[in-house]
């Protein structure tokens, strides 16, 4: 029996990168579940309580005439924009889940995964009204209760997707890929702040 002993370093840290990248991936998965899970839950709780408590009452005033609580009923899109195309935009929830999912392989990245995770959750929240809520299956009207004056009306969903998009820019901007390597051009580079 022969035994072959290895003194190259190189081999003995490969087994140790693929522990460090499963371990990211895990946190990842589990920043991305945790985020989405959250924003879902969040979303749906307060247009339960919001529909329940405000529909068909005189809107609740939070900060003047500033933000105010009132349910519309919304066939739009985020910020009740584009109300003509209910069917298109659920087209583009169901997209936004199958795109996350399939990133899902290649993240390691914590902000990316906490990115994802707000848009999943979001979208899968206005996505659940476009299914189960009136007028029909698939075209169903998202309940927005949160208006801001000269704004717009809005909900917890909207939101998470306008913050994850965010940070999404944010990361791109950097340069930070989903699996949280950043290109060699801009590893060497720092921003440099006067002392």
């Amino acid at each position: 029996m022969e035994r072959i002993i290895t003194t190259d370093n190189a081999s003995q840290s490969q087994p140790e990168t693929a522990t460090r990248a499963a371990g990211k991936r895990t946190l990842a998965l589990t920043a991305l579940l945790t985020a989405a899970v959250l924003t879902y839950a969040l979303d749906l709780a307060s247009k339960l309580v919001a529909v329940s408590r405000l529909e068909g009452q005189e809107p609740v005033d939070i900060a003047g005439h500033v933000l105010t609580l009132q349910v519309f009923r919304n066939s739009g899109a985020a910020f009740s924009r584009g109300q003509a195309f209910t069917a298109v935009f659920t087209a583009i929830a169901i997209a936004v889940v199958v795109v996350i999912t399939r990133a899902v392989r290649r993240l390691q990245s914590l902000p990316w995964a906490v990115a994802l995770g707000l848009l999943l959750g979001g979208a899968l929240g206005n996505l659940t009204d476009r299914i189960f809520r009136a007028p029909a299956v698939f075209r169903g009207h998202v309940v927005d209760f949160i208006s801001v004056e000269h704004f717009a009306v809005f909900n917890l969903a909207d939101s998470a997707i306008v913050c994850g998009g965010a940070l999404m820019v944010l990361m791109s901007i950097r340069g930070t890929s989903l699996d949280g390597s950043v290109p060699q051009d801009r590893q060497g580079r720092r921003i440099l702040s006067p002392r």
